[in-house]
């Protein structure tokens, strides 16, 4: 009788154990390394070649220094299957929580949904996910921005004027908006005469500028879903003679600003990338309280024209 009293007990404690074992680092205040104090948040940036999200990095980074926050950053290099293995990564390294900015918002998903797994909450950062458990989604609203490049097109070029559009990363939630948010203007007060993806690549955007212009000399107008795109169909717009041509990007990067100032570029919508991270690193913290978050944290945009 003893002897089935004493392994009924230890059955019961196996249970217990087991069912504290899954629960999440924030639900129970533990972490993996023993440390209950500090939150560790892992950040899968898309890429860290292109100046808009290494200012995003900078200001997720400044932030969780002043908050106390150990932020571990990774780098997907623009692979998709790389993120995933990042976020795997993250996860077996004990992080609280993951925030995320999506190479691609669909084949992200198979990291969201392990992070959900295990229990560790997710943030998606400008990019949004296809799928998976996101807690919260701190982007600026780039329908409105697609919106606002394509007024300033028509105020520049006139109605139904011939223009292209430059298209960020097919899949991606950005590409989706911003181009949505376009041709909901565009749709009625210009001519789109083609649309083709550079997938918000400075060099990419130069190539497929250069091919447009060969075959459709006609047009007078640019609307590129990033500045990278925007100074690459710059640089091919110079190279071509075409010096009148009126180009249109988003982001604000500091490179594109600069060619506003010149009035080289006729503008950018900008997403204040520093702001961006800002706020993703508060958000992380106030989940990490306990304090309840909005869904979708949206960061202003604003209009830098020439």
């Amino acid at each position: 009788m003893k002897k089935k009293l004493m392994m009924l007990v230890v059955t019961i404690m196996s249970m217990w154990l087991m069912a504290c074992s899954m629960e999440s680092p924030i639900e129970n205040g533990d972490r993996a390394d023993g440390d209950s104090d500090e939150l560790v948040v892992g950040f899968s940036i898309s890429t860290l070649n292109n100046p808009f999200f290494v200012t995003l990095q900078e200001g997720a980074e400044a932030k969780a220094d002043e908050l106390g926050i150990e932020l571990i950053t990774v780098d997907a290099q623009d692979d998709d299957a790389k993120q995933v293995n990042d976020v795997e990564d993250l996860i077996q390294r004990g992080v609280d929580i993951i925030l995320i900015n999506p190479t691609d918002s669909s084949s992200v998903v198979s990291a969201v949904e392990s992070s959900n797994a295990a229990n560790i909450p997710v943030i998606t950062v400008d990019r949004g996910s296809d799928g998976g458990e996101i807690t919260a989604h701190i982007a600026s609203d780039n329908v409105a921005g697609g919106e606002m490049a394509a007024e300033l097109l028509v105020e520049l070029v006139g109605e139904g004027a011939q223009v292209v559009e430059l298209e960020g990363i097919p899949g991606s939630s950005a590409a989706r908006e911003r181009g949505e948010g376009f041709n909901n203007v565009a749709d009625n007060d210009l001519d789109v005469v083609t649309a083709q993806s550079a997938n918000f690549n400075r060099a990419e955007g130069l190539t497929v500028m250069e091919n447009i212009l060969q075959s459709n000399p006609d047009i007078v107008g640019v609307f590129a879903h990033n500045d990278e795109m925007a100074l690459g169909a710059l640089e091919a717009a110079i190279a071509a003679g075409r010096d009148d041509l009126v180009i249109v990007g988003f982001d604000a990067t500091e490179d594109a600003v600069a060619e506003v100032d010149t009035g080289r570029l006729a503008g950018t919508v900008a997403q204040q990338p520093v702001l961006i991270g800002e706020e993703a690193i508060e958000a992380a913290m106030s989940l990490f309280n306990g304090e309840d978050i909005e869904e979708f944290i949206p960061v202003e945009l604003d209009l830098i024209r020439d």
